[in-house]
């Protein structure tokens, strides 16, 4: 399937200007907007001083505090195991689904989990740059992204999409990690490169999708036929929670507007950066990430009341750690949605 840059300005055009907003205008009332915020997915690491990851911790080792606001935890996962209901008491106990859509929680709050299993392991949308600039390692590339699928967790579901001018969804999201190769085996080389046209389009599609939510972005870097501005494609990520790693098999020095927008996108969504020029370094690229997948904890929560209807800023604490040794990774906080 084939996105066309006709499509992406329609796409965004309905988001920006739909029909209520226009009804409003052309009755001369002017639109109201109303905050709505669902179900936080917040996902992130905890290393120590060597950068080794922390496994093991548990619900009571933790507190999330937005704009300073303490918040509830509703479920807890580490790594791709299924996650656990977190009671009052900072028990937990196994996530069942109901027949009311509660998915068997205490919180009151309708449709928490009425599908448990969407939420076990990680939704990987893995974004290949197939444009002209990517022609000389184009073959190594997909050798070192087919390694990565291999290697993924039963239970994560990858996505393959591929871009040049246009982006085509060479497989779409499925736990078959074999079916998910052969798109990426399909893929054809040639165009110029529209990353974040591309990216934002990826975006739009990963969050639909419940659970935990990372795109890989595989590209050589530069953008030379994009509508979208990095930015715009980072705070999409930003407020959905979704991750975003990005792999450039530029020189990071070659071209700094690009390896700074790159940057910035990982830093800002929780995920990370890499340059890659080799085959061997996009391996160890890919490996990497897969350990932060690995050894990733997960949590949900519904946010308590907050007049914030701007940037909410979150933050994880440790509580079994006074001494503030372990660093937590994860993505600096999100915009409510705003509603009509």
């Amino acid at each position: 399937m084939i996105v066309s840059r006709r499509e992406l300005l329609g796409m965004a055009a309905g988001a920006a200007f739909g029909p209520r907003w226009l009804r409003a205008q052309e009755g001369g009332q002017r639109p109201v907007f109303r905050v709505k915020v669902d179900m936080v997915v917040l996902s992130f690491t905890v290393t120590d001083s060597k950068n080794h990851y922390i496994n093991g911790l548990k619900p009571v080792d933790f507190r999330i505090y937005e704009d300073g606001i303490l918040q509830k935890l509703n479920t807890f996962a580490e790594g791709a195991t299924p996650p656990v209901e977190v009671l009052d008491n900072g028990k937990t106990r196994p996530l069942v689904a109901t027949a009311d859509g509660t998915g068997g929680g205490t919180s009151g709050a309708p449709g928490v989990l009425d599908r448990p299993d969407a939420f076990v392991g990680t939704n990987v949308f893995i974004l290949f740059d197939t444009s002209n600039f990517m022609y000389r390692g184009f073959v190594y590339a997909e050798d070192a992204i087919a390694d990565f699928v291999r290697g993924l967790d039963r239970a994560d579901s990858v996505a393959v999409y591929t871009f040049s001018r246009n982006l085509s969804r060479a497989a779409m999201l499925t736990r078959d990690h074999n079916e998910a190769i052969n798109g990426l085996r399909n893929s054809v080389a040639g165009d110029d490169t529209a990353l974040y046209n591309a990216l934002l389009l990826t975006l739009r599609d990963a969050a639909k999708v419940p659970g935990r939510k990372v795109v890989i972005v595989f590209s050589n870097g530069p953008d030379n036929a994009s509508m979208v501005a990095p930015d715009d494609a980072r705070a999409v990520a930003e407020d959905e929670g979704i991750a975003i790693y990005t792999i450039s098999t530029n020189e990071v020095n070659k071209d700094a507007i690009s390896s700074s927008s790159l940057r910035r996108i990982a830093q800002r969504t929780g995920g990370k950066a890499y340059w890659a020029r080799t085959w061997q370094k996009q391996v160890e690229a890919f490996e990497s990430i897969r350990e932060d997948l690995g050894n990733s904890y997960t949590i949900t929560y519904y946010p308590a009341p907050n007049p914030n209807e701007g940037f909410r800023k979150i933050a994880v604490e440790i509580v079994s750690d006074p001494g503030k040794k372990l660093r937590v990774h994860t993505r600096p906080g999100y915009r409510p949605t705003r509603t009509l």
